[in-house]
This record gives structure tokens, C-alpha cells and sequence, in this order.
């Protein structure tokens, strides 16, 4: 770990912008009521031996609100797809017309969307506890080198309030993702 305060803030910052995405990824893959070619982004094939995201064995289309195309550029690749899809846990049902594969995407009932809601703040809540991970390791780095006369009082409570500034920013900001995420899943 660096021992500059500056370094040590700026790192404390990258890892929490890391901890932040990674919370809205896991977010933008979420299944709503609404068709989202992101959320088949977890779903991979068997492509020649290798697990390969959707996306990268076909065209992806949104050509509704409530319909995902996906035109394979290997044809020979649908009865994958296909299975592939319908093992996920996205509770969809693809469609096989022999050259491309429809998969409409229902209406959530109101049991599903509370079970998507409690999904979303449990990714949020990992987020900020990764988060506040990293605040604390930074903060004990910063008070090690206080106790070993390595920097000033005044620097150190510096550093402490960046940190913290950045530890609230994060965390609103996922608080926000959530917020929005919520209201997605719960619109009918």
C-alpha cells in the first residue's frame, strides 16, 4: 500500500470506484419488465469448447419493449443458445424459428418483482459494505502512519475526511443506482 496520504486517498477512491461499478453492472443485468439486451449479459454458450457471452455469438436486437432478438452468425448454435437461455435464471422462454431465436419478455408478477427488489438491495448492500472495506483499511493504513511519526496530525485528519467524503459519495451514489432500480422492477 502506498505510504503518501495523497496516494493513499487516490487509491481508496479507485477501489471504491471499482466496488461501485461492479454494483451496477450486477444492477443493469437485473431482469425488469422491460426488454434489456444487458440482462442476458450473464448468460454464456458452449462455443467450440468455450463458454462465450451471447453477445458474442450473434446479433442482439431490441425491436420492442418486450421482445430480445438474437441472430446467430453460426446457425448450428441455436439449440445452445436456446438451452442456454432457458437455463438461466431469468424465467425466460426462447422462441426457435430455425434462423433466429425470439425470447419474449413477460410481465413480472408482483411476487417476482418484490423477490428482483430484494435481489437489488442485497447487490447494493455487498457494494457498500466493500465500500466501507476499503475506508477502513485505508483509515487504519493513515492512523499506522500517524503512530509511526510518518505524518502529521492535521494531514492525517485530512486524509480521514477525503476519505470519508468519498465513502459518502460512493455510497449515495448507490443508493441512487438502487433507488432507480427499484422503481424500474416495481413499474408495471
Amino acid at each position: 500500500m502506498p505510504t503518501n496520504p495523497k496516494q493513499l486517498v487516490a487509491d481508496a477512491k479507485g477501489r471504491m470506484h471499482h466496488s461501485l461499478e461492479t454494483v451496477l453492472k450486477e444492477l443493469s443485468t437485473m431482469r425488469t419488465g422491460r426488454a434489456s439486451v444487458a440482462m442476458l449479459d450473464t448468460i454464456r454458450v458452449d462455443y467450440y469448447g468455450t463458454a462465450t457471452p451471447l453477445n458474442q455469438v450473434g446479433n442482439l436486437a431490441v425491436p420492442d419493449p418486450t421482445l430480445i432478438t438474437l441472430q446467430p452468425w453460426d446457425p448450428s448454435l441455436l439449440p445452445a443458445i436456446e438451452k442456454a437461455i432457458r437455463g438461466s435464471d431469468l424465467d425466460l422462454n426462447p422462441q426457435n424459428d430455425g434462423k433466429l431465436i425470439r425470447i419474449p419478455v413477460p410481465q413480472l408478477n408482483e411476487e417476482r418483482r418484490r423477490n428482483l427488489v430484494k435481489v437489488a438491495h442485497k447487490h447494493a448492500e455487498e457494494g457498500k459494505v466493500a465500500i466501507r472495506n476499503v475506508r477502513r483499511d485505508v483509515n487504519d493504513h493513515l492512523k499506522k502512519l500517524m503512530k509511526d511519526h510518518e505524518l502529521s496530525e492535521d494531514d492525517e485528519k485530512h486524509a480521514l475526511a477525503e476519505v470519508q467524503k468519498l465513502t459518502d459519495q460512493h455510497t449515495a451514489e448507490i443508493d441512487a443506482a438502487l433507488k432507480k432500480k427499484e422503481t424500474e422492477i416495481m413499474e408495471v
